[in-house]
Formats: C-alpha cells, sequence, structure tokens
C-alpha cells in the first residue's frame, strides 16, 4: 500500500512540475514583452570590431612549446622585439618560450564609446600552448579592418577551464583553457562614430533580430504611445521615427529617445535551438517543437593508460635496469542503444524529460539535436557557437 502511494506522490509530483514548465513555455512564446532599449539599437552606433597580436606571459609552463632548438618562430619573433624596446638585445636562438604564448585579440568598440572607455576583450592562442591559466596580456594595441588603432589591451586573463597533462600521458580537461578573456582590459583611445540627436533628422532604430511580426509590431507600439503617426517599418530591420514638432535640439531629443526606450513591444521570436561546442551548453527556446521522431542512444568510451615496466637483469650479471612504458587501450561499446520515440509537436519540458529518461548527457543532447536537425523534425534553428 505504501508502494502504491509512493507512485501517487511521485506521478502527481512529475504532473504538477510539467504544468508549470509548459505554463512558463506558453507564457514565453504568445506574452513576451521586451523594451526597445532590449530589443533594437539606435542606427549610428555600430560596432567596430577589433584584432591584434601579442603576448600572454606567467604562464606556469604551458606556453608554446620548444620545437627544435627554439620555440614557435613567431613567439620568438616577438619577444626578441619586445625586448629590443626596452634596450635589451638578444639572440633568437637562445629563447625559451614556455612560460610564453603567442595570442589574436578580438573584441568590438564599446556603443557610445568615448576616449578612456573601457571594454572587454577575448584572448585566443595562436601557438600550441597547453593553457593560458595565470596568464598576464602585455600591452597590445587594436585595430580595425584597414588598420587603423583604435585601442590598447592589457591585463590578466580569465579563462573557464583547465587542462593537464601528466608525464606518462594521462590528460584532463574541462572546457577550453586557450580562450579566455581580460574583464575592461582594453582602453578606448579614438572616438567611434554616434548618433549627434539631431532633429532634423530622423531617428532609426534597428532590430537586434529582424522579424516582420516584431517591426510591425515596434512601429504601432510607438505610434499608440505618442498617439501620433511618427514611426514606420521600413523593412523587417529597420524603424523610421520623425520627432516630434515640440523636440527642437539635441537635449529634447535624447529625453523624447529616453522615453521611447521605456515602451514594451511583443516579439514574434523565431524557434531557436543554441549549441555551443566548446562548453558542452545546449539552451532550447520555449517555442521550440519537435515532429514525430525516434532516438537511438548509444555510446563508445575509451581509456587510455600507460604503466611504466622495469627490466631488472639478473644479479651478479653485466646486464644493466631498462625502464620502459607499456600503452594499453581499452574501448567499451554500448552494444544495447537506449531507444525512445517523441511524439510529434513536443515542447520544451516534455523533451527535457524524454531526453532525460534516455540518460542523455549534454554533449550527447548536441549530437542528437543535430541529426534531428537533418531529418527535418525540429521546427526552429539550429545555432551553433
Amino acid at each position: 500500500m505504501n508502494k502504491e502511494n509512493n507512485k501517487m506522490i511521485k506521478f502527481i509530483r512529475l504532473t504538477s512540475t510539467l504544468i508549470v514548465l509548459m505554463s512558463i513555455t506558453i507564457s514565453t512564446v504568445f506574452t513576451a514583452q521586451v523594451r526597445i532599449k532590449d530589443l533594437a539599437n539606435i542606427e549610428k552606433t555600430s560596432q567596430t570590431a577589433l584584432v591584434g597580436y601579442g603576448l600572454v606571459v606567467g604562464l606556469d609552463g604551458s606556453g608554446d612549446r620548444i620545437t627544435g632548438q627554439k620555440g614557435a618562430v613567431f613567439t620568438v619573433q616577438a619577444i626578441a622585439n619586445m625586448l629590443t624596446q626596452f634596450g635589451i638585445t638578444v639572440n633568437e636562438n637562445d629563447l625559451r618560450t614556455r612560460n610564453v604564448a603567442a595570442v589574436m585579440i578580438t573584441s568590438e568598440t564599446p556603443v557610445f564609446g568615448r576616449v578612456g572607455s573601457r571594454f572587454d576583450v577575448v584572448v585566443s592562442s595562436l601557438g600550441d600552448a597547453k593553457s593560458l591559466e595565470g596568464g598576464v596580456l602585455l600591452m597590445t594595441p587594436l585595430r580595425d579592418a584597414g588598420g587603423d588603432y583604435f585601442a590598447m589591451a592589457q591585463g590578466a586573463v580569465s579563462i573557464s577551464g583547465f587542462n593537464i597533462e601528466t608525464a606518462t600521458g594521462e590528460k584532463v580537461r574541462q572546457n577550453v583553457a586557450l580562450v579566455g578573456r581580460v574583464p575592461n582590459g582594453a582602453i578606448l583611445e579614438k572616438k567611434v562614430k554616434s548618433n549627434n540627436f539631431d532633429p532634423t533628422e530622423p531617428l532609426r532604430f534597428i532590430l537586434k533580430a529582424p522579424d516582420v511580426t516584431t517591426a510591425t509590431n515596434f512601429a504601432t507600439a510607438i505610434n499608440t504611445a505618442q498617439n501620433n503617426q511618427i514611426a514606420t517599418a521600413l523593412d523587417p530591420s529597420l524603424i523610421e521615427i520623425t520627432y516630434p514638432g515640440d523636440v527642437q535640439n539635441s537635449w529634447d531629443a535624447m529625453q523624447f529617445v529616453a522615453g521611447i526606450e521605456t515602451i514594451t513591444v511583443e516579439t514574434g521570436n523565431k524557434a531557436r535551438v543554441v549549441i555551443n561546442e566548446r562548453s558542452g551548453t545546449v539552451v532550447v527556446g520555449g517555442n521550440v517543437v519537435l515532429d514525430e521522431v525516434m532516438i537511438s542512444h548509444g555510446s563508445i568510451s575509451i581509456h587510455t593508460k600507460v604503466t611504466p615496466l622495469v627490466s631488472q637483469p639478473e644479479a651478479f650479471s653485466e646486464g644493466e635496469t631498462v625502464s620502459t612504458e607499456q600503452t594499453t587501450t581499452e574501448v567499451n561499446i554500448e552494444e544495447t542503444g537506449t531507444i525512445g520515440v517523441i511524439p510529434g509537436t513536443t515542447s520544451v519540458s516534455e523533451l527535457a524529460v524524454a531526453l532525460s529518461e534516455l540518460g542523455v548527457k549534454p554533449r550527447d543532447i548536441i549530437a542528437i539535436f543535430q541529426a534531428i536537425k537533418e531529418t527535418g523534425a525540429l521546427q526552429a534553428d539550429l545555432v551553433i557557437l
């Protein structure tokens, strides 16, 4: 009797959870209200992509490796050039680079950025370093596609993973340790183009996610709030607004824009599944549905280990003790995969429960979603980062 009661309680809890999740899904799909300032950017405030080449120092032997008698060519040359600027002349053949890594720095200028504005930069290994953990980015100039100088980057590198390798060949890795970020590590040293809020020119908003429904609702919401037909959707991504007659100067224009940005708009969000293969993250939008599909899930695990072997000569012999290593590789294949059938028009909550019952891990979910997309059963855009 107690077992039956426990089963009933678990069923009620599961049913309640599904109802809550499905309610959240329905609410997300049909009643999404987003502020204009979160939905679009003002025209002429676009960001400029920046890139630079630099060095990360202070690594604990995990920098660019030594090839032959010297390190990676570009790393060694960069170190020699840097030291020359400090009046130090070195022979490139004598340099060792295990505590240094050559990196590429990427970022974008901040919106409405002024000289002195700070922003984040992404640091990515260019050579064969093992990890950027604990490193510091040296002063690096950042330029746009045309080669114009915009900013200077420098600071401690923050990463979200680690990469450990032992002398016997064993490896332990979590996420990616060769890509990091320097928070507020760049200083803007050149003014970027921005909107001057001139009342004589139309105000234009560019949608971050172009959509016909959203653009139409955008213009309608502004016209309703102003009780005047001043906004027009020129295309799915551009909305043009004519300043009212009482806006006479830049200050009036900024006050008008501040009032416009707080207006909420009902969006027509697309169904999307976003996958980050580096970290194994999968994010499914609330309005994603599936047609009926069958999933067979199995797994293969490979384990490689190195065992040291020592050959000891017999007593009073002239032989020498020899040490070597034996590598053993074990492959475990799950012969009977788990099979499940997911019914049509499955919501996010139902899909999560179904994949959980199959015992699917996050990285396996990535492969499953890619396969479902190929079959045409996934009614959503698949975005892979």
